[in-house]
């Protein structure tokens, strides 16, 4: 039985998505089921392989961005009882880049190697962190960009809401832009007693050209105009949900508990930057 549900988003760029379909079932077939959610795609821009197709009136305007999005996806498999079946779940964008070779074995042998990873993350060659990951491949950090998280499904049993719905399953989808979205799922892992590691056995990156050039095809906002509203909208739920001024308040939150998570796992002490 396959390990790792891989959920993809979507929004009218089909082909950017049936090639990462075709590549994942090429490199990741034996370990994976496959999942894409449509947000609000017109019919003509679906993709072949999709799953789940959202097309209320609210989405097809606005489509769901990251949190909802994959909220959604994992209550549709939750609801289903196929949320059980797997070990993990691999969160994708369908604009990122994978390498020809499977990234899944790779990453479930750290998995399976170190038991307090909730959330794993593939390094980046645009990332200073790769800078401290050469003696020890993979290390816990305070601080993760998300271009691709393997969650650990005992991770997001943990920390999920016990009522789930499409704003809450595990990112809250109040935070709409998704500013600091991965800092506030990271804060979870540690406060549970998980960590949030980023491993150089594994490099993916994102291709943020269709956002930047093809806004109008996917119909979505601008990228200037999302970059703003992400940080205009973002300060706002920081401060009435945290109380925070900054993003530096959030990263010092994160931190504080990064800490405290070595000092009741000593034995994990190789992994602290």
């Amino acid at each position: 039985m396959p390990r790792v549900a891989v959920l993809i988003l979507n929004r009218n760029l089909p082909d950017l998505t049936n090639n990462l379909y075709s590549h994942i079932e090429e490199f990741e077939k034996k370990f994976v089921d496959i999942f894409i959610l449509e947000a609000g795609s017109d019919k003509k821009n679906l993709s072949n392989n999709f799953s789940w197709h959202i097309s209320d009136p609210l989405t097809t305007k606005n489509g769901l961005r990251y949190s909802r999005g994959m909220n959604l996806a994992l209550l549709k498999l939750f609801e289903s009882g196929e949320f059980e079946n797997y070990d993990a779940f691999f969160l994708l964008n369908n604009d990122v880049q994978l390498p020809k070779y499977s990234v899944l074995e790779r990453m479930l042998k750290i998995l399976d190697d170190v038991p307090k990873i909730g959330i794993l993350s593939p390094c980046s060659n645009l990332w200073g962190e790769k800078n401290y990951l050469i003696d020890e491949k993979t290390k816990f950090f305070w601080y993760i960009q998300n271009n691709a998280f393997l969650l650990r499904k005992e991770f997001i049993q943990s920390v999920m809401n016990r009522s789930p719905t499409m704003m809450n399953f595990l990112f809250d989808g109040n935070n709409f832009r998704g500013y600091l979205a991965e800092s506030e799922l990271i804060a979870k892992a540690y406060i549970n007693g998980w960590g949030a590691a980023i491993t150089a056995e594994v490099f993916i990156e994102r291709d943020f050209s269709f956002l930047m050039k093809q806004s109008s095809l996917i119909k979505t906002d601008p990228f200037s105009k999302n970059s703003r509203l992400m940080l205009e909208e973002g300060f706002d739920w920081l401060k009435t949900k945290y109380g925070f001024k900054s993003k530096w308040d959030m990263h010092f939150y994160v931190k504080n508990f990064y800490d405290l998570f070595f000092q009741s796992n000593l034995n994990l002490l190789k992994y602290k930057l």
